[in-house]
């Protein structure tokens, strides 16, 4: 079997590797340069669902290193208002799993013992279904690759999405979110309650508009660990930090090619003059922004569509569920269909057919990933002004 894998994000590179575990021929195609090419976020939360993900498809030794590079969050989940006066205190209700971890590093653990197969700086543009069904990629230097199954792992944006599903789709939640960091130092740790070192703090504000923050504190220096459990991952050292954001509605906020062309300055001083009159703790903290990594993003959603026939085209991840933030578990929901989808392959590279293992993996797919679509898009809307979902 002939796996190609379009996109080497988390879930992408999570496929790949239980792939890899399973002795499957893959393929990893991703249109930026570079694992560092484009900002994409900095914190994120792991649950059980990604553990176990992680821990099913990557060697030992990686997944080792994955949990000795990962912060143990407080798992109460306190939300302030604007004058920094407690509104609630949300417990969580799953397996006890509450992880942060840092987007680069884990991307990096998932990056190592695949550089053979995973090409960067290939842009795909188009798909074609030839003999016996074998797929062909096409990409746009002029070269192709050939397999049995054609993976989308390629985010909200993907094209291959849009070639196969084309009715599926994602709109815009109406909010947009500066995302940056608050290097953590002894000075800044005092900018941040202690209840605030949670999964996630939200402070929400009188018109909608919001701050989120979150930490990341590593167990241990990063190359050390690498070192000690597996030293043949480079890692970068990074220290720890509190990923901070601020949000609101688009209303209130410049046009997003404005926003784009905003340096992190700007982008600092157009959220604190939007908080004016916040609780002083606050402002500090958003006045402390590390204004290089200050960057903004406008929030979407797909709308959840009705299961489609089986064939060996199939789908993972922001690809096909692609959810508001609000509910924190849109890595989690990747890395969970890679899981369940290295394995229904790798029952495929055992004997079963292709389309029924794909079958059994698209129809709970389907089911738990729209639902989390659904979830997060009704807390955005409740928490955060998001738009409702529309209708399917």
């Amino acid at each position: 079997m002939q796996v190609i894998v379009i996109g080497a994000g988390l879930g992408g590179l999570c496929l790949a590797q239980g792939l890899r575990q399973r002795n499957i021929d893959v393929a990893v195609y991703e249109s930026d340069a570079s694992l560092t090419s484009r900002r994409q976020g900095y914190r994120i939360h792991i649950d059980g669902h990604g553990d176990r993900a992680l821990a099913a498809n990557l060697p030992a030794q990686l997944h080792r290193l994955f949990r000795a590079t990962a912060g143990v969050p407080r798992t109460s989940t306190p939300v302030f208002d604007h004058r920094l006066e407690r509104l609630a205190v949300l417990e969580p209700s799953d397996d006890g799993v509450h992880l942060a971890v840092n987007r680069l590093t884990l991307r990096q653990i998932l990056l190592a013992g695949l550089e053979d197969v995973v090409r960067f700086g290939r842009r795909f543009t188009h798909y074609r279904v030839g003999a016996g069904d074998r797929v062909t990629a096409y990409f746009s230097d002029g070269t192709a690759a050939t397999g049995d199954v054609l993976v989308a792992a390629d985010g909200v944006n993907s094209p291959v999405r849009r070639q196969y599903l084309p009715h599926a789709r994602v709109v815009d939640t109406g909010l947009r979110q500066l995302y940056g960091k608050v290097p953590l130092t002894p000075q800044t740790r005092d900018l941040f309650l202690d209840d605030m070192f949670a999964v996630f703090t939200p402070i929400v504000g009188p018109d909608g508009s919001f701050v989120g923050v979150a930490p990341v504190e590593y167990p241990e220096p990063v190359r050390q660990a690498a070192a000690r459990l597996a030293p043949e991952v480079g890692l970068r050292d990074t220290e720890d930090y509190m990923t901070c954001s601020f949000g609101a509605r688009r209303e209130l906020l410049p046009p997003d090619d404005e926003l784009r062309a905003m340096s992190g300055a700007e982008l600092r001083a157009m959220a604190l003059r939007m908080i004016d009159g916040w609780h002083p703790g606050v402002r500090a903290i958003i006045d402390h922004w590390d204004t290089s990594t200050v960057f903004p993003l406008a929030l979407r959603t797909s709308v959840p569509i009705e299961p489609w026939p089986t064939t060996g085209i199939t789908l993972l991840g922001d690809a096909i569920h692609a959810m508001s933030p609000a509910g924190g578990v849109g890595a989690n929901t990747a890395l969970r269909d890679a899981g369940a989808l290295a394995a229904a392959l790798g029952e495929a590279a055992a004997g079963r057919p292709l389309v029924a293992a794909l079958a059994e993996y698209e129809a709970a797919m389907v089911a738990y990933g729209f639902a989390a679509v659904r979830t997060s898009a009704e807390n955005g809307r409740r928490l955060l002004g998001q738009d409702p979902l529309p209708a399917a």
